[in-house]
């Protein structure tokens, strides 16, 4: 005979179910997210498969992320060079906050005054790591693993991308292989692993490419040496410098193209710039791309992926070829603006487009928000995390941000202290020289920078308006150049 189960019995399963079944997914939706950062070195900002501006370039898994998260079509720097990035992409401060303003030898942040999002997490219980490129102070042994990273993975420097010295935990050595390679190995090491799976993480993968001398993986090597590169968007290729600063026509100089002459105009060069050079860049990209879909593919191997803030960026844009210049710096779009990606179903719908300004500075906070962290009181940027509902209020997000380069001790010549604002429409950028002129560009019919507006009475009034919001935001960042001082005591 079989045993009766009375009413009473079964509701009381019932309840049981109920309530473990509750508590299970209250604790998978307490449970925090991952956050894996990837950050190229000198990416432009349209170098992806997406804007079309190279035909032949390919980038599946950039595209990945871009198609499955979210793309910022307006996302820039603060400082358009390597370590004043970096330090605000940690920090979600400025550089004249964090006091690397350019890549001295011997600088890095004030760590304890200004602790880097790493730090703060890994004390809220998330194991840290970082792997790749740093290029702040250039010490070495255990001295070269900076706060706030359970493991460390790194170089002095640039870095080579062939058999680079390295950097592993405070025991320094040899690495056979290629660069990207290395760091894409040892990042799946970590993960699966070298990592406490019981814990949520944090890890960077900071790559040497694409920087200068661009170097492809010998797989890569010349694989778009038969296309043609694209003139740049607007013909800016066909800068001849009308209009513009004396110092601008002097940074364009080159002995081997033609003399400078202190002429109020220069021919342009003729296309291709550095055809060979920009195309190394794009190949070194390949390799970039290949190491983005084999650690998207350890995260779903261990089941982590979707709980995962996956972030890919670059520290700076770069000039390839637009207004006959390479490098970055000053502040012009290409060099100020950069690739931003993110992808977390959890948060952001697939195929999101945010065309709202946003900073390095923003990216530290956003990831504490993520991570249910309060964001500390020094850090000037702001969490993004709102911008990811196109169908939430934007309308008291930043309108405007503050651009700021000092001149760099090792090249002069790339360009004068300067402080720019870039509102939605216009920029204004100011290199204090008194024997020069300063530019105003109306973005929305010039977005390529070609004509200087600020000698045009009739925008009197918008440069006014420009310099009093400049000098609002000075304020409100806290700038003082002043405080250069004791960085220059370290070089």
């Amino acid at each position: 005979m079989k045993p009766v189960i009375s009413f009473k019995t079964m509701l009381s399963v019932l309840f049981f179910i109920i309530v473990v079944s509750g508590c299970k997914k209250a604790e998978t939706e307490k449970k925090q997210p991952n956050f894996l950062f990837i950050l190229v070195d000198d990416q432009p900002f349209d170098a992806l498969e997406s804007s079309g501006r190279y035909p032949f370039l390919k980038t599946p898994n950039m595209q990945r992320l871009e198609d499955e998260g979210v793309k910022f079509d307006n996302y820039y720097v603060t400082q358009s060079i390597c370590s004043p990035s970096r330090a605000s992409f940690l920090t979600g401060t400025y550089p004249h906050i964090h006091g690397v303003n350019q890549n001295n030898r011997h600088v890095d942040p004030d760590w304890e005054t200004n602790k880097p999002y790493s730090l703060i997490l890994q004390k809220a219980g998330y194991e840290t790591a970082h792997i790749g490129k740093i290029h702040m102070a250039h010490y070495e042994g255990e001295r070269h693993i900076r706060p706030g990273f359970d493991y460390w993975y790194s170089f002095v420097g640039q870095g080579e991308y062939f058999d680079p010295m390295v950097n592993d935990n405070g025991r320094e050595y040899q690495e056979k292989g290629y660069m990207t390679d290395i760091l894409t190995d040892k990042a799946i090491a970590w993960l699966k692993e070298k990592r406490d799976p019981n814990k949520p993480f944090s890890l960077n993968l900071w790559h040497k490419a694409v920087h200068e001398n661009h170097s492809p993986a010998p797989r890569h090597e010349d694989i778009y040496a038969n296309d043609p590169l694209p003139v740049p968007p607007y013909d800016t290729h066909l800068e001849n410098f009308k209009g513009k600063p004396e110092w601008q026509r002097i940074k364009a100089w080159d002995s081997k193209w033609k003399s400078y002459e202190h002429s109020d105009t220069i021919a342009p060069k003729p296309w291709p710039i550095k055809g060979d050079k920009f195309k190394k860049l794009l190949e070194c990209l390949v390799a970039v791309d290949e190491s983005l879909g084999q650690v998207l593919k350890t995260l779903e191997d261990i089941g982590e992926l979707d709980n995962t803030v996956v972030i890919y960026s670059s520290d700076n844009g770069y000039f390839m070829g637009e207004h006959g210049y390479w490098d970055k710096r000053i502040a012009y779009e290409n060099s100020m603006k950069i690739p931003m990606l993110i992808r977390y179903p959890k948060a952001i719908q697939p195929g999101t487009k945010i065309n709202d300004i946003a900073l390095n500075i923003d990216l530290a906070p956003t990831i504490l928000d993520l991570a249910g962290l309060n964001t500390p009181d020094y850090m000037q940027g702001a969490s993004m995390t709102r911008l990811f509902d196109n169908n939430q209020n934007h309308e008291d997000w930043r309108t405007s941000f503050m651009f700021e380069y000092y001149i760099d001790d090792a090249y002069p010549y790339a360009g004068p202290n300067m402080l720019a604002i870039r509102t939605k429409r216009f920029k204004l950028i100011d290199a204090f020289l008194e024997d020069d002129i300063d530019e105003l560009y109306d973005i929305e019919n010039d977005p390529g920078e070609m004509i200087n507006l600020i000698n045009h009475p009739e925008y009197q009034e918008i440069e006014d308006g420009l310099r009093a919001g400049l000098e609002e935001l000075k304020i409100k960042y806290k700038y003082n150049p002043d405080r250069d001082w004791w960085l220059r005591t370290q070089v």
